[in-house]
């Protein structure tokens, strides 16, 4: 059985194919030509729950379990961006699908932000000799992070605002481009695939400002400009479907008309607990008045945020 490759044209429904996706998981062969796209070693089907799909070659996306997990394999090893739920079923779960394409060691992994759905197996990876970097924010709001599932451990490597991992001939960058979703969001960058990791600053769907830790509203549409810089026509979002670079500009389109409404509503006077009712909506297609934004921590500092950046 063999893997299907994926044109960019076609990628917007890789996630959703879910007969590929099935095929995928219990094809268990693995893939390369020694070249930095796998070592042709893979090992049988893994359990259910997660699967594997392959980008391009030498690339590979895990769905299930929590946040979209990206591989990049390379000849020396892996690169691996977030980690899935907390708890050891999930990262014996995400091995095994990574072992389907590559059973070299994970060098590197780098965890997109601080929500335990994407950081939760920090540990276990430490624990398996990997370095995992993130954006020195994520550390600091491990401090006060608090979660169901627990909190995960820190990162053993933390940058500032740009780092890159080197390994097997291929290049990740690293970016923190500014506050979004929350205040320590990295954005990965492969620039030899044209490949973006996202995280959950950018996603299918409406977005959550998670504003205790550290999120932003008026700044989230930076990083979203800083990544429409970088050279690539495929990136993998925080969760859902796969977007190319016209999502990710036409996602861009959404914030900016979503902050300068709601910035025109603060400046004209509405009132705090008018004001998610007001912002016009319809033609963007996110609600805003949901549970993700009304409470006081959500609502308070969106409000103040916005008082400040119309001064």
């Amino acid at each position: 059985m063999r893997k299907p490759i994926f044109t960019a044209a076609a990628l917007s429904a890789i996630v959703a194919a879910a007969l590929i996706v099935s095929a995928q998981a219990q094809d268990g062969k693995g893939k390369g030509d020694g070249k930095g796209k796998g070592d042709g070693k893979g090992k049988g089907a893994p359990p259910a729950g997660q699967a594997i799909v392959k980008i391009k070659d030498g690339f590979y996306e895990v769905t299930g379990a929590g946040g979209n997990t990206s591989v990049r394999v390379t000849k020396d090893g892996l690169i691996v961006v977030d980690t899935k739920n907390l708890g050891e079923a999930n990262y014996n779960d995400l091995m095994a699908q990574i072992k389907t394409v590559s059973t070299l060691p994970v060098k590197y992994v780098v965890i997109t932000h601080v929500h335990q759905d994407h950081s939760g197996n920090t540990k276990s990876f430490e624990d398996a000799g990997a370095k995992v970097i993130a954006n020195e924010g994520e550390k600091a709001e491990l401090a006060t992070y608090t979660a169901p599932a627990g909190k995960p451990a820190e990162p053993n490597v933390t940058y500032g605002k740009k780092t890159t991992i080197k390994l097997g001939g291929v290049k990740a960058e690293v970016y923190h481009f500014s506050r979004a979703h929350t205040g320590g969001d990295s954005v990965v960058y492969f620039p030899d695939l044209k490949i973006v990791a996202g995280g959950d600053a950018i996603v299918n769907g409406a977005p959550n400002i998670d504003f205790p830790n550290g999120g932003s509203a008026v700044e989230w549409p930076k990083l979203i400009a800083g990544t429409l810089k970088l050279d690539f026509d495929t990136l993998i979002p925080g969760h859902g479907n796969v977007m190319t670079k016209a999502d990710v500009q036409a996602y861009k389109g959404k914030w900016d008309l979503l902050v300068s409404r709601a910035q025109a509503e603060v400046k004209k006077g509405t009132p705090k607990d008018k004001l998610l009712a007001s912002i016009k909506t319809d033609d963007i297609g996110w609600n805003v008045t949901g549970a993700q934004w009304t409470p006081p921590a959500r609502l308070d500092p969106f409000y103040a945020e916005l008082s400040k950046a119309k001064k």
